[in-house]
């Protein structure tokens, strides 16, 4: 299929060289006035890398578990912990502190900060308790804990919903049937 090679206007040019379609009338315009063609990157996409992605590997490293609970929001303007700690130890290395040493500190800032919003946490809900008030929600919750709780109406909608009870009665009734009729007919 080498004739289907090139851009609208060639393959055009080759169809009606080859009779194999009339000129249509946009041809000549389009031969006075090529469209613009853009370089291509012969099919291989540079990666993008940022100068604070080594220590982002460095910190999931250190901390696999602040994957699932500092979960990157996309619509949010604060960037991820992690970011946070590779732009710290940037910013450290800068002022002429060792890798290591910046290292260490951004990850000691990153556990007082975790630290700190826990404690913040358990304020609130003591504070609440003392009031006779029902605790607040956690205002720094894990990813898991998010979607847990947008999925419990779910979870909890299977055991009260009619058309879903009605339908797991239907199942019932259909494996009972069919468990009759393996009974009757000696097997499978």
């Amino acid at each position: 299929m080498s004739f289907l090679k090139g851009d609208l206007l060639t393959r055009t040019r080759k169809l009606v060289k080859g009779l194999a379609k009339s000129e249509p009338i946009w041809l000549k315009a389009m031969e006075h006035a090529p469209p613009a063609t853009f370089p291509r990157a012969d099919g291989k996409v540079k990666r993008i890398s940022l100068p604070e992605d080594v220590y982002i590997k460095k910190f999931f490293h250190k901390h696999p578990d602040s994957k699932h609970e500092d979960a990157i929001k996309i619509c949010s303007f604060d960037p991820p912990p992690a970011r946070i700690f590779g732009l710290r130890v940037l910013d450290l290395k800068e002022q002429g502190v060792s890798e290591e040493e910046a290292m260490a500190v951004a990850d000691m800032e990153y556990r007082a900060e975790k630290k700190a919003k826990k404690k913040a946490y358990s304020r609130l809900k003591q504070i609440a308790r003392l009031q006779g008030k029902k605790p607040p929600p956690n205002p720094y919750p894990s990813a898991i804990k998010e979607i847990q709780a947008e999925e419990r109406k779910y979870v909890r909608d299977r055991f009260f919903n009619p058309k879903i009870l009605e339908i797991v009665q239907k199942l019932k009734e259909e494996k009972a049937a069919e468990a009759q009729d393996r009974f009757r007919g000696g097997g499978w």
